[in-house]
């Protein structure tokens, strides 16, 4: 009890200070039943946040570990965000409840989210006291020094009108004689959208996966009312006007000396039997960053009714490079036919292995598993480096690694039954041998496929978003413009402001002798320099 407690009087009569006596007990009841329900609360808190840690632990454990393609990269992702969702709920709910927890929470997010980016606008709000002049003198008060803090603020999308007007001037002495500027030139003539508003529809649809009937809902918010059926025809002319870039930039991968391919489906519309038909994405791509190359990294996708051999030869005719790829007959049938050679994707290999390996009665799976991932384990270390250097640590490193796996896959066929799935997987890696290994004898290929396959995954989300294209001729404008999108990405360029630069450029004339120059690894550095 504090000093100035022990000297207030207390009531004489027995039975005033029994009533007192009584208020005070029920008063520190209370007390205690609500520190115990903080208490139960709090420890609840700590116990869910334990079991979210621990399955958001599991889960990165699942995306980046051993057996890394159990889940789908989408929904681990989706799962993370979940779970630090939920995490961060409950860390605010606690910290309403303890005025020393929202404390240490804001310390730390001041600690750890550095600075904001420098070519932001920034907007200065002063907060200064009241009172200008000193509570005790009345003086003047001085400023000594000031406190800044940052936060990142959003203004949602404005949409402007960009008013063109063109005088007519005439003289007064002379009949006839009227001088008026020429109308610039548009990409949706007779049309309402700048090239900025058309290249913000392309990227809003073939970047961030909004299908126009979303785009359309979004703009009546601002109570812009613009229908489908005109965003779709802003996107085909869009799309129509890039088509020169994109083949100029097929063109300019097919020479180099590695690429990559992979192929995959793409639901589109059949207009004939009213339902979707199955299409096929194809992609290649170049991508010299883990050796240090000079060339800058591309990719090209192309749209095609099936998956023969026909389409593979429309897409890489003519090419006589090192091509990187799973083990589909339609690549080995064109390198039989040309000068192109093929390495193999290891990883399509694991992957024979990954589902085998999840029960706990298939050793060798678990086996090869692990010896791939020595593989891995070597690659990691080299990557960004040299080619020579890449080269021989493979000879010194990863050569007796695969020699040693192939052999021991020779001894472990013979002693399975011939049409067991571990029999097949082993069979898979055994017959594409050759493939396998020529990543040992040159520093510039990969191990595996996964740069085109990271390329064509935006497929997937547009796919569950879009559920379809409008017909091949859709699959084609998809390809043109996720070609250009996926570029960009690669290169580290804006696709809006890239797409609003090269449609304003075709439009006013841009030459076709010129048109490397339109390529995003050529725009990236002039607007960011």
């Amino acid at each position: 009890m504090r000093a100035d407690h022990a000297t207030l009087p207390l009531p004489k009569d027995p039975a005033a200070l029994r009533a007192l006596l009584l208020a005070t007990l029920e008063a520190c009841q209370t007390l205690t039943t609500e520190r115990d329900k903080i208490a139960a609360q709090r420890d609840a808190l700590a116990a869910r946040n334990e079991q979210l840690h621990h399955l958001l632990l599991k889960l990165k454990r699942q995306q980046f570990g051993q057996k890394s393609e159990q889940l789908p990269p989408d929904q681990l992702l989706f799962a993370f965000e979940e779970i630090e969702t939920t995490l961060a709920a409950d860390a605010a709910k606690a910290a309403k409840q303890s005025p020393a927890l929202a404390e240490a929470q804001g310390k730390r997010r001041r600690a750890g989210r550095g600075r904001l980016p420098a070519h932001l606008p920034r907007v200065e709000v002063v907060l200064a006291p009241e009172a200008s002049t000193c509570p005790c003198c009345q003086a003047a008060l001085v400023e000594i020094g000031t406190d800044t803090a940052e936060r990142l603020d959003v203004i949602p999308a404005q949409f402007r009108v960009i008013v063109t007007k063109r005088p007519k001037l005439a003289c007064r002495a002379c009949t006839g004689v009227v001088l008026q500027a020429n109308a610039p030139p548009r990409l949706i003539e007779g049309g309402v959208p700048t090239e900025a508003t058309v290249a913000h529809v392309l990227v809003s649809r073939y970047a961030d996966h909004l299908p126009l009937y979303r785009q359309s809902q979004i703009l009546a918010r601002q109570g812009i009312e613009i229908g489908r059926e005109v965003l779709a025809d802003w996107a085909g002319t869009g799309a129509m006007e890039i088509v020169p870039v994109v083949r100029r930039m097929r063109e300019i991968l097919l020479g180099s000396a590695r690429l990559f391919a992979d192929e995959t489906t793409m639901p589109v519309l059949d207009p004939g039997r009213g339902r979707t038909k199955k299409g096929y994405a194809w992609a290649i791509a170049r991508d010299d960053r883990p050796w240090g190359g000079a060339d800058p990294p591309a990719v090209v996708f192309h749209y095609a009714p099936g998956r023969g051999a026909e389409h593979a030869k429309a897409l890489l005719a003519g090419y006589s490079g090192v091509l990187q790829c799973d083990g589909y007959a339609a690549y080995k049938t064109l390198a039989a036919a040309g000068d192109m050679s093929l390495a193999f994707c290891w990883s399509h290999v694991r992957r024979e292995f990954i589902d085998l390996a999840k029960t706990k009665t298939a050793p060798i799976a678990q086996e090869t598993l692990q010896r791939i991932a020595a593989l891995y384990a070597v690659e990691t270390k080299i990557r960004g480096q040299a080619p020579d250097i890449r080269r021989a640590t493979r000879q010194n490193k990863s050569r007796p690694l695969v020699d040693d796996l192939f052999a021991w896959w020779t001894a472990q066929l013979a002693r399975l039954h011939g049409g067991s799935p571990t029999a097949q997987a082993i069979r898979y890696g055994l017959n594409h041998r050759e493939g396998l290994v020529r990543f040992i004898d040159d520093g510039r290929i990969e191990l595996d496929n996964n740069t085109v396959e990271r390329a064509i995954r935006p497929i997937c989300l547009s796919r569950k978003n879009a559920l379809f294209a409008s017909g091949d001729d859709g699959g084609a404008r998809w390809a043109a413009v996720a070609s250009l999108v996926e570029t960009c990405k690669l290169n580290g360029v804006d696709p809006q402001r890239y797409f609003t630069d090269v449609l304003t450029r075709l439009v006013n004339g841009w030459m076709e002798s010129r048109i490397d120059e339109l390529m995003p690894w050529h725009w990236a550095p002039a607007k960011n320099s």
